[in-house]
């Protein structure tokens, strides 16, 4: 039968592309981002406002010197990880992640989607001359190489019909359109309820979101092989999927590869998160040590309220720890990275699943 026999979380921060000199640039756009969701509450507050709020200590963090220290550490995790996808020898590598604002918008917002077709387009991004440099080293950080990547449309298809016989509606794709763009509101709750901030996409010409372009380029050094992506709406309510939805799930990715009549030789891959835009250790932290003991049932019960906005990809790690119960979690690096003295930024981390777990 086949069988998952490798899994990997990675961050896929821009920051994790640029120089720690140049981490200083997103601090300065926090203050001007609506979708700062702070922890505990899960409350979306003004900069300002979570200036006031914040922690003295936090600042303290902010040095470019400590940066260059958390930058190594994770550039060598992922070159660790990287390592081990490619010993792995995988037949084809499932890739879990989510869209942002790239080809999915609320005319069709999917809880879950699985893309089968033969091959799925990664367009490089590539910034004019004049650029900043932290945009010409995220373009590169995403995919610098247009290509066409190649997918694993069988296996696509196998795990799309088991969900289906296994409880999981799931909506499929077989291409990306020449264009995309549209409009998502960001529902989360604000002091005075909920925010109102919706962000519009001009039409653009589609491609791989960077959730799943970070993989090729980062971990396959733009030599990829095969691939299926799975789509879940992390971060967009209100159909996203609770935590122990999202393990369920990955558990049910398991059970379907190894229902595939074929030796294959399987990768899953998380790609997103951990918190950010707001740094929120204990979770991050809650939800590692969860990894790394096989521990389900605190995966399945995180607070929903701490996962909205951009830390809602932690759902990304929940599904592929419910794939990997069989494999063994260590954490390769985990670096909460404070940008700003009001304790925005993102804690970056890697792990990987490999070995004999229960």
């Amino acid at each position: 039968m086949a069988k998952i026999v490798l899994s990997l979380g990675t961050s896929h921060s821009p920051m994790l592309a640029q120089p720690p000199e140049l981490w200083a640039v997103h601090g300065e756009n926090d203050a001007r981002n609506k979708e700062l969701v702070f922890p505990p509450e899960g409350m979306v507050y003004s900069y300002e406002e979570a200036l006031e709020r914040a922690n003295p200590d936090i600042a303290k963090q902010v040095d470019v010197e400590h940066f260059t220290k958390q930058h190594a550490n994770l550039t060598n995790a992922i070159g660790q990880l990287s390592k081990s996808l490619a010993d792995a020898k995988p037949d084809a590598v499932i890739i879990i992640s989510d869209d942002q604002d790239e080809v999915l918008f609320e005319d069709n917002m999917p809880m879950f989607s699985i893309y089968w077709g033969d091959t799925m387009p990664l367009v490089a991004r590539t910034p004019p001359d004049s650029a900043p440099p932290a945009v010409k080293a995220m373009a590169w950080g995403y995919g610098d190489v247009s290509m066409d990547v190649p997918v694993n449309a069988e296996l696509g298809r196998h795990i799309i019909e088991h969900m289906m016989d296994n409880e999981f509606d799931v909506s499929h794709s077989k291409y990306l359109k020449e264009e995309s763009g549209g409009t998502i509101a960001r529902r989360y709750p604000t002091p005075n309820g909920e925010s109102e901030y919706v962000r519009a996409t001009e039409p653009r010409q589609a491609g791989m979101p960077h959730g799943f372009s970070f993989v090729v380029k980062r971990l396959m050094d733009n030599k990829p092989m095969p691939i299926v992506p799975v789509f879940l709406n992390t971060c967009y309510p209100p159909n996203q999927p609770p935590p122990a939805r999202s393990f369920a799930f990955g558990q049910q990715i398991r059970k379907a590869v190894e229902s595939w009549g074929t030796d294959a030789r399987i990768a899953v891959i998380a790609s997103g998160g951990l918190s950010h835009f707001v740094v929120d250790e204990e979770l991050d932290r809650a939800a590692l040590k969860a990894m790394v003991e096989n521990d389900g049932e605190t995966l399945s019960n995180l607070p929903r309220h701490r996962l909205n906005s951009a830390a809602s990809e932690t759902r990304n790690w929940i599904a592929t720890a419910g794939a990997s119960e069989h494999l063994k979690a260590e954490v390769l690096a985990y670096e909460p990275v404070y940008r700003t003295p009001a304790g925005t930024g993102g804690g970056w981390g890697m792990v990987r699943w490999n070995g004999n777990g229960k």
